[in-house]
């Protein structure tokens, strides 16, 4: 080997070093590349996943510092053991699944959003994140496979959404209420029947979709772009016929979505609501004052459907989804124009024959079909009056 030769082995093994240290101590970066983990380093985290799949409902992983690991399930909280957890612990658990990368960001300071599949135990969603300054993880089991919109129970047929031509479809509800899954069944009930170009942005990404009759191509925020508007200004210049966002979290995101709906494509997005008007509210308040009535016009000729949900437990075990639907016609676009929102659940009712649904109708029916508690119902429902109209003697 020539002098040259060593010498740039030796500056090349110093670069090496030097990548390793920590830049806020000197010290090397206990976070080793992805090419240490091997699985023994999952099998304490894989035991308590084993034990969210095997429960009956199980839905969760709760891993907090002070507290045994947790499983959620349908109004339960169970504790697999008796020993309580660390933040070292959860931390050195959950190392393998999130990787150096993210292990980074989150020791510099950050939450993180992750994804993982585990063989043998499927796929799970991970939020990494610090309580009181430790360690805490909150870990979603996903369905090992991507369902069908029939196995999610609605109340009544949503897969019209997935025949639209064009437009922005809203899909809201709050945390833990389903709308990843039933995005992820839309696309799917796509991919099956049509041929058409999907791209999908989300962070992380939750359910891998194969190509089926649609080609469809699915961007990781952090990873395959870094951060929603840069993602989607990509996506519209890829020819795709359907653009799915994953969430639309600020102006930027909201108002290239809105402009993809107006230019012909269908576009799916989630929102964190709790009903139609307020999914309008809560995309209209992200802007300026100055240019709220502006996205109003543009949200009214844009829209073409809202559905909004929430998960209650259902009589026989596990949760079904209660939902809302806008189907937006000619009247409702009028109300967003104007700002009366408040008008927006009678075009609920007017539009009924088009598909929408009103949230009292799908507990209404959830009670008929003997899925849902009667008491129950009338607890969850935003107008009582109009649930015990829905369940007298004599309604369909």
């Amino acid at each position: 080997m020539s002098g040259f030769d060593e010498r740039f082995n030796d500056l090349d093994r110093l670069v090496t070093e030097l990548n390793l240290l920590d830049p806020t101590d000197g010290t090397a970066n206990a976070v080793p590349s992805d090419r240490s983990f091997v699985d023994t380093d999952f099998a304490r985290l894989d035991s308590w996943l084993e034990r969210v799949r095997n429960e009956d409902g199980g839905s969760d992983l709760l891993l907090v510092s002070g507290s045994p690991p947790i499983v959620r399930a349908p109004g339960r909280l169970l504790r697999i053991s008796t020993e309580p957890l660390g933040s070292e612990d959860i931390e050195n658990a959950v190392r393998p699944a999130a990787g150096p990368r993210l292990l980074q960001r989150f020791r510099a300071g950050h939450a993180v959003d992750l994804a993982f599949t585990r063989p043998g135990l499927g796929r799970f969603r991970m939020n990494l994140h610090r309580e009181r300054g430790r360690t805490a993880a909150s870990i979603r089991a996903l369905p090992r496979k991507i369902p069908r919109l029939a196995d999610l129970h609605f109340s009544h047929d949503i897969s019209l959404l997935a025949a639209l031509p064009r437009g922005l479809v809203l899909i809201g509800g709050p945390t833990g209420s389903g709308k990843t899954t039933t995005l992820a069944a839309l696309v799917s009930a796509i991919n099956e029947r049509d041929e058409r170009h999907i791209i999908t942005v989300e962070d992380p990404i939750e359910y891998e979709h194969p190509h089926g009759r649609s080609l469809i191509e699915q961007v990781e925020i952090g990873i395959d772009a870094p951060d929603f508007p840069s993602a989607l200004r990509s996506a519209v210049r890829q020819a795709p016929d359907v653009i799915v966002v994953g969430e639309m979290r600020d102006p930027e995101t909201m108002r290239i979505a809105l402009s993809a709906a107006e230019t012909g494509h269908l576009v799916f997005a989630t929102v964190h609501t709790t009903d139609v008007s307020a999914a309008i509210s809560r995309i209209a308040d992200a802007f300026p004052t100055e240019r709220q009535n502006a996205v109003r016009q543009e949200l009214s000729m844009a829209l073409a459907a809202i559905l909004t949900q929430t998960l209650v437990p259902a009589k026989t075990g596990g949760v079904v989804p209660v939902a809302e639907l806008l189907m937006v016609s000619y009247g409702a676009r009028q109300h967003v124009r104007k700002n009366a929102l408040q008008h927006l659940n009678r075009e609920i009712t007017i539009t009924r024959k088009s598909g929408s649904f009103s949230f009292e109708e799908s507990l209404a029916r959830l009670v008929r079909h003997g899925t849902l508690e009667r008491a129950d119902a009338q607890l969850r429902a935003a107008h009582p009056e109009e649930l015990e109209s829905l369940l007298s003697p004599g309604r369909a």
